[in-house]
């Protein structure tokens, strides 16, 4: 049994928490807010095996160089007077290439669908009660153009393995026979699952605590003491605290704290926003409005709707134009929606981890050997959770790992 420490809170952190602590480690989770908000509770809540092309794909910087000085725009990357933000961008670019963006298909893929196999054994394990439905995911569109370009990522899922089908707009209305669809047709993912984010992160930090997990809430950690190449302990803001294992689920802070180990991680913040309507919407199957880069969730009593890639540093401030951007679109896909002034008067925005290569950063560190990380999944961390928590327990319990680690090495930038 070793002695761990989680510093996160997110699903990232919960998750990692929750497969070592079924090793039989011992484990306690810092994290510097109360465990109750950031992009773990306000993410789209969708299991993404579809979602197999990154996000450095081909074309997105002239896209996003094309949206930069849009304030509406889905995807936006500000430039800031920041070394790490030019390295980052400059990696970016060369990340986002044909070849590269191919490589990571089966990558992506397999990880994904690992996630989604452990969060069904969690959900029969008895141990929860949570809300999770396998209904697949709808990639609406409007235009002939955007449908050829999801198609084709499509006919590409389908040679991973997955069930994909282009319907026509009838076919797609006869699976959401409650609300009008005003689109052309969609790209039907039978792959996917859904969930409602801050109900399972409640039950799942229940769990921990009944299991002897300590939470350490409002803490920030201020310092690391190495010596012989290992952390021995760290200092937060009020306390000093050993272990044998350290990991890092920090989300878009981790440059900034892997740097106190001098160690360069990139990653750069990707804000989101998401509104909640709770009024009947009619919507019953996840979906993707592809031309306006919108994600739409029918969750537990409510229905979230949620977008934008905002590469802007690390603030939480709100963008009231980006938030009638994604309720103007959403009102554009579904014919009769109401979104109420209270619904988009409660939105919240949360920051996703983004690398500049669309993969995770999973594996320990060389120079630093208790160190393990586990950051980096940009839009895909809620779905890639129970994976990755999996993959880290497997690494500190010197297990082999359920998947090859070796894409996801965290120095691979160095």
């Amino acid at each position: 049994m070793k002695d761990c420490i989680i510093i996160g809170g997110g699903i990232i952190g919960l998750s990692t928490a929750y497969f070592l602590q079924k090793e039989g480690h011992k484990v306690t989770v810092i994290d510097k807010s109360n465990f109750s908000s950031g992009a773990s509770y306000v993410n789209a809540g969708i299991i993404t095996p579809s979602h197999i092309i990154s996000l450095a794909a081909p074309g997105i910087i002239n896209k996003g160089i094309k949206w930069m000085f849009s304030s509406t725009s889905p995807f936006s990357i500000k430039p800031q007077l920041d070394y790490d933000f030019f390295q980052w961008a400059w990696l970016f670019k060369k990340s986002a290439t044909h070849k590269k963006v191919s490589t990571s298909i089966p990558i992506i893929k397999n990880i994904n669908v690992f996630s989604k196999e452990l969060y069904e054994e969690i959900k029969t394990s008895n141990d929860f009660d949570f809300h999770y439905q396998h209904k697949g995911l709808l990639m609406h569109y409007k235009t002939d153009k955007m449908g050829e370009e999801e198609w084709n990522i499509g006919k590409l899922g389908i040679k991973e393995g997955l069930k994909v089908e282009h319907l026509t707009k009838e076919q797609t209305q006869k699976l959401e026979p409650n609300i009008k669809l005003n689109i052309k047709g969609s790209i039907y993912y039978h792959s996917d699952a859904h969930m409602t984010p801050n109900e399972y992160m409640n039950q799942l930090k229940l769990y921990l605590t009944q299991n002897n997990v300590t939470f350490l809430a409002n803490e920030q950690v201020t310092d690391f003491h190495i010596k012989n190449n290992k952390i021995q302990y760290i200092n937060t803001l009020n306390d000093t605290i050993t272990a044998d294992e350290f990991i890092l689920a920090t989300g878009s802070w981790t440059q900034r704290i892997a740097k106190k180990l001098g160690i360069n991680i990139p990653i750069q913040a990707g804000k989101g926003y998401r509104v909640n309507v709770k009024e009947n919407t009619g919507i019953t199957i996840p979906a993707i409005l592809t031309e306006a880069k919108v994600a739409v969730t029918p969750m537990n009593g409510f229905t979230r709707f949620g977008g934008t890639m905002e590469i802007a540093g690390i603030n939480n401030k709100i963008n009231l134009k980006r938030v009638h951007t994604i309720t103007q679109a959403a009102k554009q896909y579904y014919d009769n929606l109401q979104i109420t002034k209270k619904d988009i008067d409660n939105v919240e925005s949360g920051l996703r981890p983004c690398s500049p290569d669309g993969l995770p950063y999973i594996g320990k560190l060389s120079k630093i050997k208790n160190v393990t990380v586990a950051t980096g999944h940009a839009m895909m961390g809620w779905s890639l959770g129970p994976a990755t928590g999996k993959l880290v327990s497997e690494i500190i319990s010197n297990k082999k790992t359920s998947l090859d680690i070796k894409p996801f090495n965290i120095e691979r930038f160095s």
